[in-house]
């Protein structure tokens, strides 16, 4: 009796381990969410092994947009609609562009449909094998923007996002060189000094590279502002453009302004800049009517450079 009371006992023992073990590796495991276009006007329902997902339609002309925080990998999966099963090799385009850089095109050849896939509900037609396109996207802020190539053809798009981890960095202030105009803010005990600037007033700065500059941004919202806010934000190297970020942004519950209580400042939005060996001067300019609040960081451990 006391044998088999010792056998439970290690059973019991086993099958709890094993559900911490399931529980810490569900944990660590790196975590993936579907991207919602902010601009989408429709969508259609494809069915993939009898799972239904949502897809997109990209258009020529018109940018279809999306937003995410990284780092982490980029998923585009994109589908065409075939008029019958035996439309073969279909060749195709896809352009996406990352935070306003350069376009990039995507050719697709000898697309086929896809045999194991369907259209949900009563749209005609065929969806063909899914393509991929995998694009890294930086820590911070990250825009997307993706365009069919063609007119004729329609082109469906569905983007997955899976979160990386970021690597652990000790940042350290700097101050820009324009405009002057310090703003104190308090979260909880903290006081931290932000820089006010605007679309006809660049935040401006020259530093050694290469390094990372980080850069927070946060809108002034004032009594007439409410709920959420979209605001672009430019990046000029060397009086050449180099990003655009699209942000997004509502009033800070935890930030204050240490001396002004007309105003609430907004929550962070996060943008890097990547700098190039040698010296370099930046903008960062807004292209709309706010105010902006921003901070400049860049690693601590590239302080030698500045001191050259």
């Amino acid at each position: 009796m006391k044998k088999m009371k010792h056998k439970y006992s290690i059973f019991q023992f086993l099958l709890i381990l094993s559900f911490f073990v399931i529980q810490i590796t569900a944990l660590g495991a790196p975590k993936t969410k579907v991207l919602i276009p902010k601009n989408a006007s429709s969508s259609v329902f494809i069915i993939v092994a009898n799972e239904s997902y949502k897809y997109y339609p990209l258009l020529n002309k018109e940018a279809l947009l999306l937003t995410t925080r990284g780092p982490g990998k980029l998923k585009i999966i994109t589908r065409c609609q075939l008029v019958s099963k035996d439309q073969n090799d279909l060749d195709y385009i896809v352009y996406y562009r990352i935070n306003g850089g350069n376009k990039i095109k995507v050719d697709f050849n000898n697309v086929n449909a896809d045999e194991k896939s369907k259209f949900k509900n009563t749209i005609s037609g065929y969806p063909t094998v899914g393509e991929n396109i995998l694009v890294e996207l930086s820590r911070g802020e990250n825009s997307i923007e993706l365009w069919s190539g063609s007119e004729e053809i329609k082109i469906f798009t569905r983007s997955l996002f899976t979160a990386t981890k970021e690597k652990k960095i000790d940042w350290v202030s700097l101050s820009p060189s324009y405009p002057n105009q310090p703003v104190s803010l308090v979260t909880d005990e903290d006081i931290v000094t932000y820089f006010r600037y605007s679309s006809d007033k660049p935040m401006k700065i020259k530093i050694y590279g290469p390094t990372t500059l980080r850069i927070l941004n946060r809108v002034e919202f004032d009594y007439k502002l409410k709920g959420k806010l979209n605001y672009r934000v430019e990046v000029r190297e060397d009086k050449k453009l180099k990003n655009t970020y699209m942000l997004c942004s509502d009033r800070s519950d935890v930030t204050k302004y240490r001396n002004d209580g007309k105003r609430t400042p907004g929550k962070a939005n996060e943008i890097y800049i990547t700098v190039p060996s040698g010296v370099h001067s930046y903008e960062i300019i807004t292209l709309d009517k706010y105010l902006i609040l921003g901070r400049i960081l860049f690693p601590k451990k590239d302080i030698r450079l500045e001191s050259n």
